[in-house]
């Protein structure tokens, strides 16, 4: 049902001012893959628990830098485990089959006022599609314990459709249960690679 894509999509880390390192990674408890799908009249929402992503930055031509992400897709969290086995299940993301959601930049464009367009290619469900995510970086900052971090986010519309996840049901007085489009958003702290401890 979600898309992200995660969304995916951490990929904006790509632009990081200069000051910051070569190379940053996700801090997952700081982070956030959400999402919310039309179900009958109101808005469900979200979220997956479980996501990683390293991104490279090269500081003299951000357009050179790179992202990967993914995303475990068992990790899906509705609030609600009837619906979230379902959504496991081959009617939806089919996670036996298909265990990832990732993410691989192939461009960075700069907008302006911190907004980049980051392109490149997501894999769900079997299904590969290129998107292109509105991603604005937040800043950065150096944190406690003299850790730096970088702060992005990206919001977009995505059609799971585009990625085979069809289930639906036709209601008896018209209409059907889900909606196609998913609201998708995702919100990153990412850092320094942590030191190997000796």
């Amino acid at each position: 049902m979600s898309r992200l894509s995660l969304s995916f999509a951490l990929a904006a880390a790509m632009a990081v001012p200069a000051q910051a390192a070569d190379t940053w990674v996700v801090d997952p408890s700081h982070s956030e893959a959400s999402f919310r799908i039309r179900h009958l009249v109101s808005n469900v929402a979200g979220r997956f628990n479980e996501f990683a992503g390293t991104i490279h930055v090269d500081q003299e031509n951000p357009s050179a830098s790179s992202v990967s992400f993914e995303i475990e897709a068992a990790s899906i969290d509705t609030g609600n485990e009837q619906r979230d086995g379902h959504l496991r299940s081959a009617d939806f993301f089919d996670v036996e089959k298909h265990p990832q959601i990732s993410f691989e930049s192939t461009s960075v464009e700069p907008r302006g006022d911190d907004l980049y367009h980051v392109t490149g290619n997501l894999t769900m469900h079997g299904v590969t599609k290129q998107v292109t995510l509105p991603v604005r970086y937040l800043g950065s900052m150096t944190g406690m314990g003299g850790r730096k971090a970088a702060g992005f986010e990206i919001e977009t519309t995505l059609d799971r459709k585009d990625y085979g996840i069809e289930w639906n049901r036709v209601l008896d007085e018209g209409g059907v249960v889900l909606g196609d489009e998913v609201r998708v958003r995702i919100a990153i702290e990412a850092g320094p690679p942590q030191e190997p401890q000796g």
